[in-house]
């Protein structure tokens, strides 16, 4: 493992999806599906493709731990590699520059590890802990007309498990990094999306960490009736 969790599936599903990226050249990627670490490769791509590019990180959690954190899941390294930190062979998956610290803006983020504040802290990127109240729309907007085109990564967890329960955080035996889940409503996140495409030129969208449990235990239930499996 040396530090991440199936490293060479990880390395492997990276490369796999630059080759096909590169073999393409699109100059539009919607990513659906996989853990947040899909972001990586057609983020990348985007970055060099276009000279003015920022990202709205819409996730309940930064992503930017490393292996020296203790947490061997590298979806929550993705943004920290396309940041230009972490471990090393992460790092040369990023083919084109590094994003920097003023081209992120977090929406959703909720309560931090003191690895993660810091490592934000050190790099300059600003954040707000939204455990009370969202960012505010006029800060979207602000961070959008820097921007010529716009990078929305998308990670279903910062919805709130009562109201959503096809996100990580509803199944009560999840294990994870201590972290807890989103608190955003369906009507907040429709708002916010439907300002970004209003206000923005979206060249890249990523929908992560959908995880459909109830249709999962409800195939599983079905599996044992004998009228639906004949």
């Amino acid at each position: 493992m040396d530090g991440i969790y199936a490293r060479a599936d990880v390395v492997a599903g990276v490369k796999d999806a630059t080759d096909k990226i590169s073999s393409e050249k699109p100059d539009k990627i919607i990513t659906i599906g996989g853990t947040c670490f899909v972001s990586l490769a057609p983020f990348d791509y985007l970055n060099g493709r276009y000279e003015n590019v920022g990202i709205i990180w819409i996730d309940a959690h930064p992503d930017v731990s490393t292996p020296k954190d203790g947490y061997p899941m590298a979806h929550a390294m993705v943004l920290g590699a396309l940041l230009g930190n972490g471990d090393a062979e992460l790092l040369s998956l990023v083919k084109n520059k590094k994003f920097r610290a003023d081209e992120v803006l977090y929406v959703g983020l909720q309560g931090l590890h003191s690895y993660q504040r810091a490592f934000l802290d050190e790099a300059g990127v600003g954040y707000e802990v939204q455990s009370d109240k969202f960012i505010s729309n006029e800060k979207i907007e602000n961070f959008l007309a820097k921007f010529d085109q716009i990078l929305v990564h998308f990670d279903i967890d910062v919805l709130d498990e009562k109201f959503f329960h096809s996100t990580y955080f509803a199944d009560p035996d999840a294990g994870g990094d201590g972290s807890g889940g989103g608190k955003m409503k369906f009507d907040q996140l429709s708002e916010i999306l439907s300002l970004i495409s209003q206000k923005a030129d979206v060249v890249g969208f990523s929908i992560a960490e959908y995880m459909p449990f109830d249709a999962y235990k409800m195939h599983q239930m079905f599996n044992k009736v004998k009228i639906f499996t004949e």
